[in-house]
């Protein structure tokens, strides 16, 4: 193979580009109007433009894709990971064109999307699945039924869907309705397709998934286990290979019944095959992903293999030079990913700039990443930015090379998990390896972000007003009678909602020492700190508070700044002196979109009473569906949206009196 478009963007769409590179194949990106300037772009050896920013009309464009792949004159095309990698049709109409489709064939693809039949391909390879619904009676009548008989708690489940989306657990029945409601909705959204199943819910279960490689000559292996547990909305957070809740034996049973289902299918090329895992040990089949996996690098880095190598060479007809004996994982590895969320809402999607992206370096560590500094994260996409794995020869020295990668990383300029990633890591139950798929809802669900070191942040933003404004100390900003006052700056910390308090700094030069300040905070007002600037070099400096010297980076945004020290990060507002006239009040008890999207239901009517917490309006954005629930009791007053719309950031969607 010479060339080859990848049919995707972000972290694995460069992922892809570095084996094509290793191999000397040459590697064609395709990017949307949002992505004209995207790392991937800059990094493939050519890039063509496949539509506007929605990914209907652009990466789940199949004619758009397949005019790019003619236009670069490529031979093959990778899907890469989501948008149309379990697309059946893609995969048809990538061989119907002469391209060769880096994946298994479109009938398996077609098998294993359905999870309806992918549940009766697993019985029929005589691997256990849950009690479940998974009828063609598609009715709410025949789907209550069903729920009655099988018993709460339930899993409500896209019947085309995969990857963690179109999945509602419901605890009773009263649940049971919104539920389906809600997960009909996004499986239209995500599949096209708006069937359901239904499976009996574990409490507390481990997922676990095994890799699995074919070849076009009857050869299928396993490459080991991933543990997934530690999820989010159903979306995996932190995976790890191996399972520390696997004993060898167990370990063997799974990763064969995962391969009797692989074969059963006649399948080739990588994919994964998942499974739920009691607190009895026994596990069940989940779905079989006909794909390659986000976290892929923990099974590369046990076992040395590249898998996009080996997905490309067995794509080509090329045979698997191994058996099943050959294939021995060593070591520990571990991944966490990088969103662009706020976890103390939600996880809500954020959008924003990346000022500063500075990935750790170190022994064992390896970093996937879609995003660079300047990079702009849009409402279009998945909000993961990066992957950060590391490897060691066990699990504790494995999770202490992440620890201290996520302490090491730099991400300034949006909300992003990174806190939230390090305190997970440090919990003691997860040190113990008390792992299951609602620990973080378990541990977590409280979860605030730790605040770094204010009082340096403060003083640091100050002197770096100080030095990019510099005035004569007899002024210092504005007129006044007395020439040795010192300069007042005016701060607040946005992201504490409950905390509006303007905190006042104020500096004074020394004026025998140069380059020395005395510093006062409104909230220490007798705490007086001696400060000067060690060293400085871009956004990195070295401040020296009272005799502790340490380093720290430093962003501003406008009138924000971001401030990172060794005790974390805090977030800075600039106040003026003089506040800036607003140009339109809002409307009294409103209710606003949180980030740009779409409209995918208006649950209540003018003039209706509503709870504290009651759901009034569901957003899509970012590939995920969101809850607009009313803050405190009242009467809906007006409806500014309606379903099917789109509404920027900080619309009002509904006021309440």
């Amino acid at each position: 193979m010479k060339s080859l478009l990848v049919a995707n963007r972000g972290e694995i769409a460069c992922r892809i580009i570095r084996s094509c590179r290793r191999l000397g194949i040459r590697a064609v990106g395709v990017y949307s109007d949002a992505d004209a300037e995207g790392l991937h772009v800059r990094q493939a050896d050519a890039a063509v433009c496949i539509g506007p920013a929605p990914s209907i009309q652009s990466y789940l464009n199949i004619e758009a894709i397949l005019d790019a792949a003619r236009q670069a004159e490529v031979e093959a095309i990778h899907p890469g990971v989501g948008f149309l990698a379990e697309n059946a049709d893609f995969a048809r109409a990538c061989a119907a064109a002469g391209f060769v489709f880096v994946g298994p064939s479109a009938d398996v693809i077609a098998l294993m999307a359905d999870k309806r039949a992918g549940r009766a391909h697993a019985v029929a390879a005589g691997v256990p699945v849950l009690p479940g619904y998974d009828s063609r009676d598609q009715s709410d009548d025949a789907l209550q039924q069903a729920a009655v008989e099988l018993g709460f708690p339930l899993l409500i489940k896209a019947a085309a869907g995969g990857g963690g989306k179109g999945m509602r657990l419901v605890a009773n029945y009263d649940e049971f309705q919104a539920g389906v409601a809600a997960t009909r909705r996004e499986a239209q959204q995500a599949f096209g397709s708006s069937d359901l199943l239904l499976e009996r819910a574990l409490l507390r279960p481990r997922h676990i998934e095994v890799q699995v490689l074919g070849d076009r000559h009857g050869n299928l292996l396993h490459l080991g286990e991933r543990d997934c547990s530690l999820q989010r909305r159903h979306q995996k957070v932190i995976e790890e290979t191996p399972s520390p809740a696997l004993d060898e034996a167990q370990r063997q049973t799974i990763c064969e019944a995962a391969v009797a289902i692989a074969r059963a299918a006649d399948y080739d090329n990588a994919g994964t095959v998942e499974f739920m895992l009691d607190g009895d040990g026994r596990f069940y089949f989940l779905e079989m992903n006909t794909r390659l996996q986000v976290e892929h690098p923990l099974t590369e880095l046990v076992t040395g293999l590249d898998l996009v190598e080996w997905q490309i060479r067995v794509a080509t007809g090329e045979r698997l030079p191994w058996r099943q004996a050959d294939i021995q994982p060593r070591g520990h590895a571990i991944e966490a990913r990088l969103y662009a969320e706020d976890p103390a809402k939600d996880y809500l999607p954020v959008t924003g700039r990346v000022a500063l992206w500075r990935p750790p370096v170190g022994e064992g560590i390896r970093v996937e990443s879609g995003v660079e500094s300047g990079s702009e994260v849009g409402i279009h996409y998945d909000p993961l930015l990066a992957k950060l794995v590391a490897y060691g020869p066990e699990r504790p020295t494995a999770v202490q090379r992440l620890q201290q990668a996520l302490d090491q990383t730099t991400l300034l300029g949006l909300t992003t998990n990174l806190p939230f990633l390090r305190d997970v890591l440090q919990h003691p139950a997860f040190r113990a390896e008390g792992l299951h798929t609602g620990f973080l809802a378990e541990h977590f669900g409280a979860w605030r972000p730790p605040m770094g070191d204010v009082p340096t942040a403060l003083i640091a933003a100050t002197l770096a007003q100080w030095h990019s404004h510099p005035q004569h100390p007899t002024n210092q900003g504005y007129w006044r009678n007395n020439p040795n006052g010192p300069a007042v700056y005016r701060f607040r910390l946005p992201l504490l909602v409950e905390d509006s308090q303007i905190i006042e700094v104020r500096l004074r030069p020394l004026p025998r020492t140069a380059g020395q300040f005395e510093v006062t905070l409104s909230t220490q007002p007798d705490r007086l700190y001696t400060v000067y600037v060690s060293d400085q070099m871009g956004w990195d400096w070295v401040l020296t508070i009272d005799g502790y010297r340490q380093p720290l980076t430093l962003i501003n945004q406008g009138h924000r700044w971001w401030v990172q020290s060794g005790t974390g990060r805090v977030v800075l507002e600039a106040v003026p002196r003089f506040a800036e006239p607003t140009q339109t009040a809002g409307k009294s008890g409103s209710l606003r979109a949180p980030m740009p999207g779409l409209v995918l239901a208006v649950l209540v009517e003018v003039g209706q009473p509503v709870e504290a917490g009651q759901p009034l309006v569901k957003l899509e954005a970012m590939k995920m569906e969101h809850t607009i629930r009313a803050a405190a009791a009242g009467l809906v007053d007006a409806i500014y949206c309606a379903s099917g719309e789109q509404v920027t950031a900080d619309a009002v969607l509904i006021s309440l009196a």
